[in-house]
């Protein structure tokens, strides 16, 4: 539509809106799991068993805290864009596989896979012009 031809000069408006959309999404979902400490880090990290990982679940559990909490900080101001992005694609790849092994089913995965299909994206499309990172 012929309305809307003139939008693609605001593409890097239109990935800040999303940076900070996301971001704030998930510091606010992460702040809790990182602030749940040890006990709550070793039950978060418990979910490395899907991929067969059995050892060490408080750190991966902190690790997963981090990668929300700050993957989303990363993400607003555009600063290590693509390691963030990656942390937070494996992220969302547990997660779906978490439910898949509760046997939850595509509709409650599904939420995780769409996010790590746009970190994924992101990955190569970059921070855009107003950020951090930017090129």
């Amino acid at each position: 539509m012929a309305i809307f031809d003139n939008l693609g000069k605001y593409r890097n408006t239109g990935l800040l809106l999303m940076r900070i959309g996301l971001g704030i999404m998930f510091i606010v979902h992460g702040f809790p799991k990182l602030a749940g400490g040890p006990a709550g880090w070793e039950q978060l990290g418990g979910s490395m068993k899907v991929v067969g990982v059995n050892f060490l679940p408080v750190f991966w559990g902190f690790m997963a805290a981090v990668a929300e909490t700050f993957g989303g900080f990363l993400l607003i101001v555009g600063l290590f864009f693509r390691p963030a992005c990656i942390s937070l694609v494996f992220t969302m790849i547990i997660a779906a596989l978490v439910h898949f092994g509760k046997g939850d089913g595509l509709g409650e995965a599904s939420h995780a896979i769409e996010l790590g299909i746009v970190f994924l994206g992101l990955i190569f499309i970059g921070p855009g012009k107003y950020s951090v990172d930017k090129k």
